[in-house]
């Protein structure tokens, strides 16, 4: 089990997060995966990586409590040696008018979004800098770079985790530890679930490549962004969005 890499990624229960926790399975890796509050979710992604023939740990636990992810990052360091690559993928959105939300609506959206990546990313890294090695890949999206209207804070806090991600990378690098962002476009997931068809189609008249992305394709890049295939590239913010941005 200890001889096996590691990987840790947030919101792991389904969508993005579910396909990279797949093909990393598949790759041979120890799976770790959290999600906030659907154990169904998690224990049925939980079961299909095991079929995969790795080791694999999931836990119920919300990103923007700093301590309750402490205990699991402990945990997974603990029954796997460390943790080789973190995906900080845990996020929630909120489609409205900024001036109609109330201040505990944006406060989530932060607090999961980006102080998620604050906290998970300096827990791993006590461990990756004593080791001098490691690999984080923070989940961000297009709208971080050009602005989403009816989601202000969301795209505020993708801006912040592209800004983090450059900062981070600079000053891991004399660790050789690397840090990158992929930044989404319109991936089909169960996040588009609130847009009609309608919605949906005019969506996708907007996509140069003409179709929704998959979060297989998401989970391609991450895997290369972990692999020594990629290892003269940290501090970028790599679009897989369709030809949108």
């Amino acid at each position: 089990m200890f001889g096996n890499k590691t990987i840790l990624i947030t919101g792991g229960s389904r969508g993005i997060g579910r396909a990279i926790a797949r093909f990393f399975a598949i790759e041979g890796y120890n799976v770790a995966i959290t999600c906030k509050s659907s154990e169904s979710e998690l224990k049925e992604t939980e079961k299909e990586l095991k079929d995969y023939g790795v080791s694999v740990l999931s836990y119920l636990a919300d990103v923007s409590d700093y301590e309750e992810m402490k205990k699991v990052v402990a945990d997974i360091e603990n029954r796997f040696g460390r943790i080789d690559v973190l995906v900080n993928n845990a996020g929630v959105a909120h489609i409205g008018l900024f001036n109609t939300m109330k201040i505990e609506q944006w406060k989530k959206v932060v607090d999961v979004n980006f102080f998620g990546v604050l906290n998970t990313s300096h827990l791993v890294l006590q461990n990756m800098v004593r080791l001098h090695k490691g690999n984080i890949i923070n989940i961000s999206s297009m709208w971080g770079e050009m602005g989403a209207s009816c989601e202000a804070v969301y795209s505020a806090t993708k801006g912040a985790i592209n800004s983090f991600t450059k900062s981070l990378a600079k000053e891991l690098a004399p660790s050789h530890i690397r840090v990158n962002a992929i930044s989404c476009g319109v991936i089909e997931t169960e996040m588009n679930d609130c847009f009609t068809p309608s919605e949906k189609n005019a969506l996708m008249e907007e996509i140069p490549l003409g179709r929704f992305g998959r979060a297989e394709e998401v989970a391609k890049l991450a895997y290369y962004l972990a692999s020594e295939d990629s290892a003269y590239i940290t501090g970028q913010i790599l679009n897989i969005d369709g030809g949108m941005s």
